[in-house]
């Protein structure tokens, strides 16, 4: 009977005191983590849903006002001087941000405003810096403040913050699914945080949709003729994949060689600053058409349109944006991105004989996953914004992107935790 009873054991019921079943940490899980993200989504879908306002008007202002370029000095100063008075002169932008998941970071509050403020500043003098990146600066230090007022530990406050993340990214581009996924894959490469999975899902479409309740549009291009995909467009898109690897590895080192050359031969941040708005002035009276100021949204546009623009444009825009971001302008390195990509698609297409709009858009993939290594959001990103026909196209165009950009990336403090070539564990950081 002893026997018996020992045996029948472990199919009891478990007594209050001991650990929890699974089903039970479940539904709790998703209860405690559906509030939580709702709240997140609704709070910073609200704020970046006035950061993307705030942005449009900047944008618009230059647009019509070509003279803002020459007040980057003054923008300059006062960013830098926000900074200090912040105490943030050191703050890594989006760097801390992946950090605060990865190696228990902080992220300061004040880094909302201070992105918020300069990133907006940076926009009105046309400087080529996006948005995205400053969402998730943005969202993060939101998120991050969620989580301390309701008291999470600190493993769940790294959810709360990649929710802030989530849902600022796609409050101002409008992609859901991809901004979703990409919080939980951006930090380490080749491991997914799947505990944020739901939440973060969560948080991206409320801010979404509040983003859109309050006028912000969600980005979407028609590409136009999708051909059959067969040998030769799988052929042609490898070799479109190859290329746009190179240039996602050139726009990396120019970023980050930027950065150092501004501290090298320029001692201070008001000094450095002040250089790269002379810089910029100066590259902006040599290509006197303004295609290359601003984050690159007009420029993406004229390359859909089919309107011809130079074979080179994708390394000028390059050189402006290094000019801009490596000097202490604020934003982000997406939009900017994304252009380089559209714009050196354009120029491939008559070399493959494919359609402009399609080598546009897997362009555009292409430099996004080459700078960021995030294939899946890459690809999901692509379907919502060019939608699912030339899918064959996108898979294998940012799959070949992906791997042959080897570990150089935006964020230095991207982890690589697999090697993109070898079954193994390698843990190492971008280049």
């Amino acid at each position: 009977m002893k026997e018996e009873d020992e045996k029948q054991e472990p199919t009891n019921i478990v007594k209050s005191g001991s650990k929890e079943r699974p089903l039970i940490q479940n539904i709790h899980y998703f209860i405690k983590w559906t509030i939580i993200s709702a709240a997140i989504g609704v709070l910073v879908g609200l704020v970046g849903s006035v950061f993307g306002h705030g942005v449009s008007f900047a944008t618009k202002l230059w647009q019509k006002h070509y003279w803002t370029v020459y007040l980057m000095p003054a923008a300059g100063v006062i960013i830098v001087w926000l900074y200090q008075v912040g105490h943030e002169e050191k703050n890594r932008g989006t760097d801390l941000v992946l950090e605060s998941v990865s190696a228990h970071k902080e992220i300061p509050i004040v880094t909302a405003p201070l992105i918020f403020v300069s990133s907006i500043l940076s926009h009105m003098v046309s400087a080529s810096a996006g948005r995205e990146g400053a969402a998730l600066q943005l969202g993060g230090a939101l998120g991050n403040l969620t989580g301390k007022l309701i008291r999470l530990d600190e493993r769940d406050r790294k959810i709360a913050i990649m929710c802030g993340m989530s849902a600022c990214f796609s409050a101002l581009f409008g992609t859901p699914l991809a901004a979703g996924v990409f919080s939980l894959e951006v930090v380490s490469i080749g491991v997914m945080y799947y505990a944020a999975l739901v939440p973060c899902l969560f948080s991206s479409f409320i801010g979404a949709a509040i983003a859109g309740r309050l006028g912000l549009e969600a980005e979407h291009y028609e590409i136009g003729l999708v051909p059959g995909f067969d040998f030769q467009g799988a052929v042609l898109t490898v070799f479109l994949g190859m290329l746009c690897a190179v240039v996602g590895i050139l726009l990396c080192m120019s970023m980050h060689k930027s950065v150092a050359l501004y501290r090298k031969y320029f001692s201070g941040p008001y000094r450095r600053i002040l250089a790269g708005s002379v810089i910029y002035i100066v590259l902006t009276l040599i290509f006197r058409d303004r295609l290359y100021n601003g984050g690159g949204l007009h420029l993406i546009e004229k390359c859909f349109e089919g309107e011809r623009i130079p074979y080179y444009a994708f390394l000028v825009k390059i050189l402006f944006t290094a000019a801009a971001l490596g000097s202490g302008f604020k934003g982000g390195e997406i939009v900017p991105t994304l252009c380089v990509g559209a714009t050196f698609g354009c120029a491939m297409a008559e070399l493959l004989g494919l359609p402009t709009g399609l080598c546009t858009a897997v362009g555009m993939a292409c430099l996004f996953v080459s700078v960021t290594n995030c294939p899946i959001s890459t690809v999901f990103m692509a379907f919502e914004l060019f939608g699912f026909e030339a899918m064959p196209f996108f898979s294998i165009g940012v799959a070949i992107s992906f791997t042959l950009s080897g570990y150089y990336g935006l964020y230095h403090s991207q982890k690589f935790v697999y090697s993109k070539i070898r079954t193994e564990f390698i843990d190492r950081r971008s280049n």
